[in-house]
């Protein structure tokens, strides 16, 4: 006759704790799920000298202080900067192309200021300004706008300069775009603020550029 094999009462309440454990693990799970993971979106900033941060340290350049902006708003945006110094809007449009074979779901355009610094004709500008925003709304139907508007200095001429400003003006109001009425606001004419070449923003400078940027571009990120 054969005994059959009792199971200890010890091993019977670790397997019961067990049991209810995985339960409960179970139960939680189903109450409260796994949060769906953050999708980043990217905001792309098609500029020049302004936007590469000229003279200092890409740290410290008006983007890179923005990207800082957005993680502290926790909000799920990466700034990829595509700032090359000495770039025209013709220059920026050649670039667009490339630019745009990556995703993206945001677009600041800082461009213009050396066309003016040259006296390029404003009917080419607003035109190779026009087709960057035309192209990646093409590409891109749902993509966010937001374009830094430029101020020339005085000595190149009342007519000029006034034609200058309000070509940004006229580009943001006919494309229903966000506009940034002046990128330099409260930087452009103070030596404090500026290399010594009196165009490119030192440190500090940036910081500033950066207050006139995001004052724009926070609500066009929420």
């Amino acid at each position: 006759m054969t005994r059959r094999h009792r199971v200890p009462r010890i091993l019977w309440v670790v397997l019961c704790i067990g049991w209810m454990s995985c339960g409960l693990q179970a139960a939680e799970t189903a109450l409260n799920p796994a949060p769906a993971p953050v999708v980043e979106k990217t905001l792309v900033v098609l500029g020049d000298s302004l936007s590469a941060g000229f003279g200092v340290d890409p740290a410290e350049a008006w983007p890179a202080r923005i990207q800082e902006k957005i993680r502290e708003a926790r909000l799920p945006w990466k700034l990829v900067n595509a700032g090359v110094s000495g770039d025209t809007s013709a220059g920026g449009l050649r670039r667009l192309d490339w630019i745009l074979r990556r995703p993206l779901e945001a677009l600041l355009i800082e461009l213009g200021g050396n066309d003016g610094l040259r006296g390029l004709p404003l009917a080419a500008t607003r035109t190779n300004l026009q087709v960057v925003i035309d192209r990646t709304r093409a590409k891109y139907p749902q993509v966010r706008i937001v374009i830094a508007g430029m101020k020339m200095p005085e000595n190149l001429g009342e007519s000029y300069t006034r034609q200058f400003e309000g070509l940004y003006r006229d580009l943001a109001e006919t494309n229903r775009v966000a506009l940034i009425p002046f990128l330099l606001d409260g930087v452009g004419g103070r030596p404090e603020l500026n290399l010594p070449d009196q165009i490119h923003p030192n440190a500090e400078g940036h910081r500033r550029v950066a207050t006139n940027v995001w004052q724009v571009l926070q609500p066009v990120l929420q």
